[in-house]
């Protein structure tokens, strides 16, 4: 109720509806008793009961209305708190930043599509059962005891036996149900990831090689199901039987009874007929139980997510970026089992054109997130500061972790090597507001204008999520013109000749400096010999590993995700494995085997 606002206003409806079907259903076991006992006892015909038979008829309509009503409800209150919920863990995720992205976003997609679909069960089934075990189950007991007082009391001392089961059980399923989540989104985080690789994959012929390790999974993957599916029919069918055991224990009782004299027929019709009420509630809350222990288990790890703590936001504006310089100061940051960035120390002063460089893995993506306040820096700091002569550096600098991200973001371009490209056209993923004249500047200077032209539609070109339609050069180009078109005064940029040949890198480098030409800055990471050639500085950027005194001081160094168990061990009397096989030659269902004759 608290991530899922919209479920508050449905949880209080149940209620309600609980309550109605608690009167529906005692009001129902009076008609039926009043309806057959004249006629049991033959001191009426048929016809002498059409009243109590006719208003027993609305009841049952009546409360027909209300499951019916309840069920829309519930459906609808399942899918506004499952877009609630995937909302809230999207956001959270996009403010952990890429890091935590990095490390949990394929689990977390897996969670926000087919795991937190499995909460509809929860809302339509089990959750209803609950608030009505919270309102049938004491009014029909409490009814019990003004009729007969014994029947009350075999019920009372019978009911606490069944929620005891469902917590024994309950357990065991709780367990099972987190393990086939597990299982399924690691079955999942491995196929996004073979996806992504895959054309890599292909082009190195090695496409076939996931092909086994696949398999194992999904196999591991429906066992885990199978379990789980095995426990929730099984202890399904413990809870039957149990409450129809108690059922069996109030009718006989009251049998008895009727026979004695000792009670009279009407009265024992309503409390035979109100018996299973009492129980039902329990048995379907058991029952229901084990079809939303999944989405319980799915919406406890979309819980985590949102409880995750996030890196405080800054309290101070940013400087205007056109007269102020980044100084990356002993900057150091933690990854697994190095340092990466290293110490870096650099001053980036505005309108100029500086490229990171360093071989693979030394953290140059890692220095462009820390300078977009993306990631934060585990050691050093990077500080923002007024770019003029006899500046008071200590005084006037401001640490980049205290302004406002949202202050600092918006004098910040973005270039990654992936851009971000939503459906639509060529001319719709640029700025609206761009006159026809920038337009042709941009897409000139970028190269963009000849792909253009050779488009078949040209600017109304449709492309796809995330680009598609174009190639990989075209779309950098297309995420570069739209760096050029935005006046922001910093630009960062991730190997933004990386998919281009000779011709075009060239044209990508005059766009850098026409940029700079503007005033803006540029951070650009680069392994082009012409990208570093047209820099005005280089920083060069190199890691360390850890030693041990670091890996202590520092957890986050030598954190490594670690494959649990996913198997779920089942109890002896539900596990095959645990009965011995028949002797060879021979089978169970023959009385004879094993040495019978």
């Amino acid at each position: 109720m608290r991530y899922a606002r919209s479920s508050r206003g449905y949880i209080v409806a149940t209620a309600v509806f609980g309550l109605l079907t608690s009167i529906l259903v005692i009001a129902q076991a009076f008609l039926i008793s009043r309806s057959l006992a004249p006629v049991v006892r033959g001191a009426s015909e048929l016809s002498g009961v059409f009243r109590p038979i006719g208003i027993l008829l609305i009841v049952v309509l009546v409360r027909g209305l209300l499951v019916a009503v309840r069920e829309s409800l519930a459906h609808r209150a399942a899918d506004s708190a499952i877009r609630e919920l995937r909302g809230a863990v999207i956001s959270k995720a996009e403010r952990l930043g890429p890091r935590w992205r990095a490390a949990h976003g394929t689990d977390t997609a897996t969670l926000v599509t087919r795991g937190l679909q499995d909460l509809g069960p929860y809302f339509v089934d089990f959750l209803p059962q609950l608030l009505l075990s919270a309102t049938v189950t004491p009014l029909v007991l409490a009814t019990i005891l003004l009729l007969d007082f014994w029947s009350a009391l075999i019920a009372a001392l019978v009911i606490p036996l069944i929620p005891l089961f469902m917590i024994l059980i309950g357990r065991f399923t709780q367990d099972s149900s987190e393990r086939k989540l597990a299982s399924m989104e690691r079955l999942g985080s491995q196929m996004l990831d073979l996806m992504a690789g895959l054309p890599t994959l292909r082009g190195l012929g090695r496409e076939a090689g996931p092909r086994a390790h696949l398999k194992r999974l999904g196999e591991e993957n429906t066992r885990t199901t199978m379990a789980t599916l095995r426990v929730a029919f099984l202890s399904g069918g413990v809870l039957e039987f149990l409450t129809t055991l108690s059922v069996a224990l109030v009718a006989v009782e009251v049998g008895m009874r009727l026979v004695s004299g000792n009670i009279g027929l009407e009265t024992g019709l309503a409390v035979i007929m109100l018996a299973p009420e009492v129980f039902e509630p329990l048995r379907q809350v058991g029952a229901q139980f084990h079809a939303s222990a999944n989405g319980v288990a799915a919406a406890n790890s979309a819980f985590d997510i949102l409880e995750t703590p996030e890196r405080p936001d800054g309290h101070v504006a940013a400087p205007d970026l056109h007269g102020s310089e980044i100084v990356l100061k002993d900057l150091s940051v933690a990854a697994r089992g190095v340092w990466a960035p290293h110490c870096l120390e650099a001053v980036i002063r505005p309108g100029t054109l500086v490229a990171l460089r360093g071989p693979s893995g030394a953290g140059k993506t890692t220095t462009a997130m820390v300078a977009l306040r993306l990631e934060d820096p585990t050691l050093g700091h990077v500080l923002i500061r007024p770019a003029r002569p006899g500046r008071g550096e200590d005084e006037e600098s401001v640490d980049l972790a205290d302004i406002e991200a949202a202050s600092w973001w918006s004098q910040v371009s973005w270039v990654p090597q992936t851009p971000v490209l939503l459906p639509g056209t060529v001319r719709e993923a640029l700025p609206e507001d761009v006159g026809a004249t920038d337009l042709a500047r941009a897409a000139g200077s970028t190269g963009l204008e000849q792909v253009v032209a050779s488009l078949p539609q040209g600017w109304q070109t449709p492309i796809g999520q995330g680009g598609v339609g174009l190639s990989v050069g075209q779309r950098q180009r297309l995420a570069l013109t739209r760096a050029l078109l935005d006046d922001a005064p910093l630009v960062v940029l991730d190997e933004p000749t990386a998919h281009l040949d000779a011709m075009s890198e060239e044209t990508i480098v005059d766009a850098l400096r026409a940029m700079r030409a503007e005033g803006r800055t540029i951070l650009v990471i680069a392994h082009r010999a012409a990208v570093v050639a047209a820099a005005d500085h280089v920083i060069d950027v190199v890691a360390r590993p850890a030693t041990p005194a670091e890996f202590e001081a520092h957890p986050e160094l030598g954190h490594i995700d670690e494959l649990t168990d996913l198997r779920v061990e089942l109890p002896g009397f539900l596990d095959d494995s645990e009965i011995a096989p028949a002797p060879s030659g021979t089978h169970r269902s023959d009385p004879m085997a094993g040495g019978a004759r």
